[in-house]
């Protein structure tokens, strides 16, 4: 397992398969936080049930957790060996040409993300950890509040201009991350050329209809908070 870690090929499957674990998790993130917009009440409820349930807890999220550390310390180890591995003879070459800056700059995309799973995490995620594992508070429910406090949280959050610019500008790069990322990790998991083009469609059409899924809600409830 080490020597295949090593290698090139190795190393870009290994991101590659991170890469598809991450896109459905966003998926199926996305599907949940829609709710927010057409139904607080199902929106709280299934935030409840993934909130508490112990394979979601104990055996998913640490899966989550590592499929994203996992990924970006992989981007950047690819990253310095493609710097090392670039030649003179390479760099006469016009990459411009061929293609985006944003697939020639994917580590400033990627650390622009990174920044904001940050701000994610302490917005959300860290403060669930701390009612749940260190207060012991599993009932989902918040004082002042009727039913669980999800929606409210959630609402909350977005009332500030700057943190949903923040949001926004993430999505954002997160979609130009996605245009390319999407084919590549096909690619580097052998995708045939017609299969390629097929799947470059569908990856421009996730690229920006989950980035823009999330803008939405971020603009929605800021809009309308």
């Amino acid at each position: 397992m080490g020597g295949f870690f090593k290698s090139s090929i190795g190393r870009k499957v290994a991101m590659a398969l991170s890469a598809f674990f991450l896109m459905f998790f966003l998926l199926q993130h996305l599907t949940i936080n829609i709710l927010s917009v057409f139904s607080p009440d199902t929106f709280n409820e299934v935030s409840h049930f993934m909130g508490t349930n112990p394979v979601v807890q104990f055996a998913l999220q640490p899966v989550l957790i590592f499929a994203v550390v996992f990924h970006f310390v992989m981007g950047f180890i690819l990253e310095i060996k493609n710097n090392k591995a670039r030649t003179v003879s390479y760099a006469k070459n016009n990459g411009a040409a061929n293609s985006s800056w944003f697939s020639r700059n994917m580590i400033f995309s990627g650390i622009t993300i990174l920044l904001f799973i940050i701000l994610h995490f302490i917005d959300f995620w860290f403060p669930e950890i701390n009612t749940k594992f260190i207060q012991g508070d599993w009932s989902g429910t918040m004082a002042g509040v009727d039913g669980f406090r999800y929606y409210e949280e959630l609402v909350h959050k977005f009332a500030d201009p700057l943190r949903v610019g923040a949001y926004v500008l993430a999505f954002v790069f997160l979609g130009f991350h996605l245009a390319h990322g999407f084919a590549s990790a096909f690619q580097s998991m052998g995708a045939s050329t017609i299969r390629k083009k097929n799947l470059q469609t569908f990856g421009k059409a996730y690229s920006i209809i989950v980035p823009a899924g999330f803008i939405f809600i971020a603009l929605y409830h800021y809009l309308n908070h």
